[in-house]
């Protein structure tokens, strides 16, 4: 007579489950799942002690929140210009969608105009700290002495002492190569003179008579190098920041 498992009438498929985890040995499903939520709980509080309350808080001054409520105009009117550039609101192309009369138009109009008044926030507001970054860099490169350049390179680090390091800084720490000094200088310097050239564009020119290329180019350019200073800025404090915790 063969022995095995049978099911008998009457048996439910938990209580099968059940049966083999006891014969196995493995926990209970229920107890699985019950750590499983656990896991989660503590995942969640410690994401809110180390992410989520300090967001709140900084949110809270009055940096963070004119910050927030600046990259969320960013977010939405930029938004807005992308679906309307994709066409994604066909009643707004009354007679035609390349209309200069039609409401899609208009609001394409409206939408640059209020970006670029937001990034001149930024690229005029920044303007200053960008040129005194600039005229230390020509202390440090066009100096005619070695004294003038190491002291336009010691303003510099002093200046950008968040994320960068001199070699005579930290024995144990891996000096921040100077490329990436002339980097963040010219990519935020660059950033202010593209934005210039795009507020002149947007505003001694007319939608009727402004070049399309114009807006697009500018607006890529100097997106693309404020963003290239930024990552370099922000890889180099976070590297700094995990030698110095090893150190």
């Amino acid at each position: 007579m063969e022995q095995g498992t049978h099911d008998t009438p009457g048996t439910s498929k938990g209580e099968k489950i059940h049966d083999v985890d006891l014969e196995t040995g493995s926990p209970d499903l229920s107890d699985r799942v019950e750590a499983k939520s656990h896991a989660d709980i503590q995942f969640s509080a410690s994401f809110w002690i180390t992410t989520g309350r300090p967001l709140v808080q900084w949110i809270c001054t009055p940096v963070g929140f004119l910050t927030t409520i600046y990259g969320l105009n960013i977010v939405a009117w930029g938004g807005m210009l992308f679906l309307l550039m994709c066409n994604a609101a066909p009643a707004m192309c009354h007679t035609d969608c390349d209309s200069l009369d039609s409401p899609r138009r208009i609001w394409i109009e409206i939408d640059s105009q209020i970006l670029n008044a937001l990034f001149c926030v930024t690229g005029f507001g920044l303007a200053p700290w960008r040129i005194r970054d600039l005229y230390f860099w020509c202390f440090w490169r066009l100096g005619r002495s070695a004294r003038s350049r190491e002291i336009g390179l010691a303003r510099l680090a002093d200046i950008h002492s968040g994320w960068f390091l001199r070699p005579q800084e930290r024995a144990y720490l891996t000096p921040t190569p100077r490329w990436k000094m002339h980097v963040v200088v010219w990519g935020n310097m660059l950033n202010t003179v593209f934005q210039v050239c795009l507020a002149l564009c947007m505003w001694a020119l007319d939608r009727f008579n402004r070049p399309s290329w114009t807006t697009g180019l500018l607006v890529c350019l100097a997106c693309l190098v404020v963003g290239v200073a930024g990552v370099v800025t922000w890889l180099e404090k976070r590297r700094t920041k995990k030698a110095r915790e090893c150190g």
